[in-house]
């Protein structure tokens, strides 16, 4: 058997949260070991490779900086100046309102930047691979969680144990650890899908991501940096699942001209530029977010449907405050008093969140005419409002 390990932290999980976690602990000086059991890919055309893209919110980026991860990402990302929602649910696929909401209205930062997936992954493994500190177990997965008021002891798929003062579950919506530990969860399946493409268009995106609602869940176009000379977005189209599916399964050149329609034409005809994928879209929500030695983060916590950014910057926010925790007091680290003070520092933000987001998707869904007149008006009605406009833009950012 392989000789045990003693860390400070370990990380179930290296997916974009995991790896991020590591590089912010590993770089705040805790010995920290990250384990999963499939190994990061880290070319944009190889089988496998993670085309949906992440969009780093303002907050998120003062975590990222303390990590150093900041430094190797700022110039590969998209900015997001302008957030701009189009309803086209009237008879026709076209635009009927259009609303701007504006980065300059609350800031002079952008509200947030865009990065591929798969190019994340390799500049957060070329961080940690600096980081002595930090032990990556990548094709390896955790199996067993043992804890006792003092450690947490994991065996993992290797043979091996680690003893950690603190094990962070980042290990997805079906999370060995959380399972482990005994934390139930409540889900909501909504019938849907999520296509996630790039794609390249003739007219510049000028820095706008493009929320668009017509019936099914929204199609959003979020900037990505220019590709082979062309404007380029990351699009994620939320359909019910059969007509995702159908759209998964459609020559390229059908699949473009339902892209181009279903944009409302807005930056002219849409091309593939990445394989397609395909995944299910459901709302999650763990009961609470720690157990002894455990405290949950990402999406082995909460899962939300694609809207808003709100995702992967929720998880985010776990990490800072568990981070913090863990600074402040580097003696208490995973001790019952700290994990409490995590869980109740995000479990309302959170509720709240999938909540919230939850309420959106069923509204992007509507079908029925009555319904999408409906939703036009409200959001007219709250544009129209400069402090209501003012405050949702924050809301968003995660700000008060």
């Amino acid at each position: 058997m392989t000789k045990a390990t003693q860390v400070d932290i370990l990380i179930s999980g290296g997916g974009i949260a995991g790896l991020t976690a590591a590089a912010a602990f590993g770089a705040a000086g805790f010995t920290v070991q990250c384990v999963d059991p499939t190994p990061p890919i880290t070319d944009r055309d190889a089988a496998g490779a993670d085309m949906r893209t992440t969009a780093f919110l303002q907050p998120a980026r003062a975590l990222l900086e303390e990590a150093g991860l900041w430094e190797r990402l700022d110039n590969h990302a998209a900015p997001l100046q302008i957030m701009r929602i189009v309803d086209a649910g009237g008879d026709l696929p076209e635009p009927r309102i259009v609303k701007d909401f504006n980065a300059s209205d609350i800031s002079e930062q952008p509200f947030g930047w865009n990065l591929p997936n798969w190019l994340l992954r390799r500049e957060m493994l070329g961080r940690l691979n600096g980081l002595g500190n930090v032990d990556l177990r990548l094709g390896c997965a955790t199996k067993t969680l043992f804890t006792r008021t003092a450690e947490a002891r994991v065996g993992l798929t290797d043979g091996s144990q680690t003893s950690a003062r603190l094990v962070i579950a980042a290990d997805g919506r079906g999370s060995p650890m959380r399972t482990a530990a005994g934390i139930t969860v409540k889900t909501t399946r909504y019938g849907q899908k999520a296509l996630a493409q790039a794609v390249t268009h003739p007219i510049p995106h000028a820095n706008v991501s493009t929320e668009i609602h017509r019936s099914g869940g929204p199609f959003t176009l979020v900037p990505l940096p220019d590709h082979n000379g062309l404007p380029c977005s990351a699009l994620v189209w939320m359909e019910r699942g059969p007509r995702a599916q159908e759209l998964f399964e459609m020559e390229t050149a059908a699949f473009e001209a339902e892209m181009t329609d279903r944009s409302c034409a807005l930056y002219g005809p849409l091309t593939l530029a990445s394989r397609r994928t395909i995944w299910p879209i459901i709302s999650q929500s763990a009961d609470r977010l720690y157990g002894q030695r455990l405290a949950l983060v990402a999406e082995a916590a909460h899962v939300v449907p694609p809207i808003g950014a709100q995702g992967l910057n929720m998880s985010l926010g776990d990490m800072q405050v568990l981070l913090d925790l863990a600074k402040a007091d580097r003696a208490d680290l995973g001790s019952a008093r700290m994990l409490e003070r995590y869980h109740r520092a995000r479990y309302s933000d959170v509720k709240l969140r999938v909540q919230g987001i939850d309420m959106l998707n069923r509204a992007s869904m509507a079908a029925a005419q009555p319904l999408r007149d409906a939703r036009a008006m409200g959001l007219n009605a709250l544009y129209a409002l400069a402090p209501v406009r003012k405050t949702l833009m924050q809301m968003g950012l995660g700000v008060r």
